[in-house]
């Protein structure tokens, strides 16, 4: 265990202290965002029809609609961070911190259009009928590199355990005890149950 806390503090410290990390962050947008000619404005319009279901059809293929799914993805992607991450930014680097939090994430919209389109086009039809995509997929049948696409498959499980889920039912079982007095284990204990029945029950 001794190991893996030791392995995980060097990750920290050469990812959260490194200076070309915010730098290839905007960078890789910026490029992207000329690149592409801005289209986190040119497509907003288009996005938001999506969304609103302008375009949605019984009779199209699809496991779900384009609503559920981009609930679904900011499910996984909002949390604790969020909320206490920018006070905490507010705190250490002033108002300023805002305004950099409003370009990368103007920049940021563009990454994640590339990502999202590049997970699309090289997404594939599972056994039963489903459709499987994301970064692993095109990893390995665009840039046919198996080993990263192994490799990001298996940091995204882990860090699904660690920063995506349990920091958010710990901040939630530290309210719900400080608020109402029931123990972190009983919190607990409902919320693996209510996750076990997303997870069986799947995104419908």
């Amino acid at each position: 265990m001794e190991g893996l806390y030791s392995f995980l503090i060097l990750i920290d410290s050469f990812l959260g202290s490194a200076d070309w990390f915010p730098y290839a962050l905007l960078g890789v947008g910026l490029f992207f965002t000329i690149y592409l000619k801005f289209p986190q404005i040119r497509f907003f319009k288009h996005a938001w029809q999506v969304v609103t279901g302008k375009f949605d059809k019984e009779s199209d293929p699809g496991d779900t609609t384009h609503f559920r799914a981009l609930t679904t993805a900011l499910s996984g992607t909002v949390g604790t961070g969020n909320i206490s991450g920018v006070a905490f930014a507010i705190f250490l680097g002033g108002p300023a911190a805002l305004f950099w939090m409003w370009v990368t994430a103007f920049l940021g919209m563009t990454t994640k259009f590339v990502e999202v389109t590049l997970s699309h086009k090289y997404r594939v039809k599972t056994e039963d009928g489903t459709m499987a995509g994301g970064p692993m997929y095109y990893m390995d049948r665009r840039l046919n590199m198996k080993w990263l696409a192994v490799a990001f498959a298996i940091a995204t499980v882990v860090s699904s355990f660690g920063t995506g889920n349990l920091p958010q039912s710990n901040g939630i079982a530290q309210s719900i005890e400080a608020t109402f007095g029931f123990e972190p284990w009983m919190v607990g204990s409902v919320l693996g149950i209510l996750l076990a029945l997303v997870i069986l029950g799947g995104i419908q």
